[in-house]
């Protein structure tokens, strides 16, 4: 199949969350499944793009504005993947990916720009995978203003929901800067959502088909506590709205091979993970005691995360005697907190406020476990992580962590975790109170974390999923 992957992030290029690590790892695994894929990203004015990429000699003709704008197009060919970069300083060329106040114009110029880069190939593309709102508009130019275009009459539209909270709003009056027709800001049928309108209601509406990144989170996105007022429309397409599992780049992933980490084991030999602890603890300044239990938490501090439990039990657990690592930027008044609580207990409690791939890796390796009490989450990759280096999660049993975590049983040894149900923060003190009992008896401890590092999670096994629709889609 002939495959344009469209995101406004992707690893190891731009990132500041899951969607990055999606974009970068599911194109090289469709593309090892034999498939011909081409992934196309913003230019934004960050290092790993500006030294990896090169400029192709053609300028690119983009509609915008009512007049038409022209864009370099720059590419990496370095990886398994052949990686397009759509140059329009003006709109990419800043070091922030989002939370601008021209967002809108920024990626409905990007969506447009991406159709233009698929004529310009002069081929006939099976499918374009689009995700988040940032691409959203795509189906709808393709149903509108490319409808009669030649080489993309046949393509479908697969559109990812990494999100749904995030709805890309703008102004109604701006369809006409953007190039659409008037008719499309209608409430049923358009993109029309309580007084603006939407790109992601755009891709909703629009795409052939919809995916979300779990099952479980494509049933709870149909209901009114989680689709933020989109679960009408979503039961509407619910025949054309698919949960597939997100997956993991074991290549960057594994404790066999991280090279960020102090030492590598696997299954089969765990003695180094003893001193993956020790490094951990020492680079976040804590009391290098190895048999008292190493809480990890990698995190944007955001009530979506679960935050607020976590501060509400977090000193009745360090007074068990466990220590606590953070390692996330968000809220500012979460931020004070964690920063006071590492005040109040240096040697038990580190923090790091900010992105640091290396570090995450750290303590991904080294933490004995891993907390992700969400409210919601679509998919989540930390407990993913996890699970391969035998950090054991504990979870709410939500979206993509519901179907990845399995509570351990201690009297048949079945199990990969630990998950609660209600969002209450003694229901997370119950779980993290059962984990430091089961820490207690190695032998039950180890069965544990051998359990979660046999699973394969890999993006293999999701991109045949992924597969599969896109064949279902052609075929209609």
């Amino acid at each position: 199949m002939n495959i344009l992957f469209a995101a406004s992030e992707a690893v190891p290029y731009a990132k500041t969350g899951g969607l990055a690590d999606v974009a970068g790892a599911l194109p090289k695994a469709l593309a090892r499944l034999g498939h011909r894929v081409r992934l196309v990203l913003p230019r934004y004015n960050l290092d790993p793009i500006l030294q990896r990429s090169e400029r192709l000699p053609e300028l690119l003709t983009v509609p915008f504005d009512g007049g038409v704008r022209q864009s370099s197009v720059f590419i990496d060919r370095t990886g398994e993947v052949p990686v397009y970069f759509i140059d329009a300083p003006e709109f990419f060329f800043r070091s922030k990916l989002y939370g601008e106040r021209d967002d809108p114009d920024r990626f409905a110029y990007f969506s447009r720009a991406i159709l233009e880069l698929a004529k310009a190939f002069n081929e006939q593309f099976d499918i374009l995978h689009l995700n988040d709102w940032m691409t959203g508009l795509v189906p709808l130019y393709l149903k509108t203003v490319y409808g009669r275009d030649g080489v993309l009459a046949h393509t479908k539209t697969l559109f990812t929901i990494h999100n749904l909270a995030f709805h890309g709003l703008f102004s109604p009056y701006a369809t006409g800067k953007y190039g659409l027709p008037e008719w499309v800001n209608r409430t049923d049928g358009g993109i029309e959502f309580h007084g603006v309108s939407s790109m992601l209601k755009a891709g909703l509406v629009f795409a052939d088909a919809i995916s979300t990144v779990s099952p479980r989170y494509s049933q709870e996105i149909q209901t009114p506590e989680y689709a933020y007022q989109f679960d009408g429309l979503l039961r509407a397409r619910r025949h054309k709205l698919f949960g597939i599992l997100n997956g993991v780049d074991y290549d960057e992933w594994s404790p066999e091979n991280d090279t960020h980490i102090a030492a590598r084991f696997s299954e089969h030999d765990l003695s180094g993970k003893r001193e993956c602890k020790k490094d951990v603890l020492r680079a976040f300044g804590l009391r290098e005691d190895l048999h008292q239990p190493l809480i990890g938490c990698v995190s944007r501090l955001s009530d979506q995360k679960g935050i607020d439990l976590i501060l509400e039990v977090i000193w009745r657990v360090l007074d068990r005697g466990a220590n606590f690592v953070l390692i996330g930027s968000g809220a500012e008044y979460f931020e004070h907190a964690f920063q006071a609580l590492r005040d109040a207990r240096p040697q038990q409690v580190g923090v790091y406020f900010g992105l640091s791939n290396e570090l995450a890796h750290k303590v991904e390796a080294g933490a004995d476990l891993f907390l992700m009490p969400s409210r919601f989450e679509p998919c989540g990759l930390n407990q993913l992580y996890s699970l391969k280096y035998g950090t054991v999660p504990i979870v709410r049993a939500v979206g993509g962590l519901d179907d990845t975590i399995q509570n351990f049983n201690r009297a048949n040894g079945q199990g990969n975790g630990f998950k609660f149900y209600d969002y209450q923060a003694d229901k997370l003190l119950e779980k993290i109170y059962e984990a430091l009992m089961v820490y207690t008896d190695k032998a039950l401890w180890r069965t544990l974390m051998l359990n979660g590092m046999k699973m394969d999670y890999s993006w293999a096994v999701s991109a045949r999923h992924y597969l599969a629709l896109y064949e279902r889609l052609t075929r209609r």
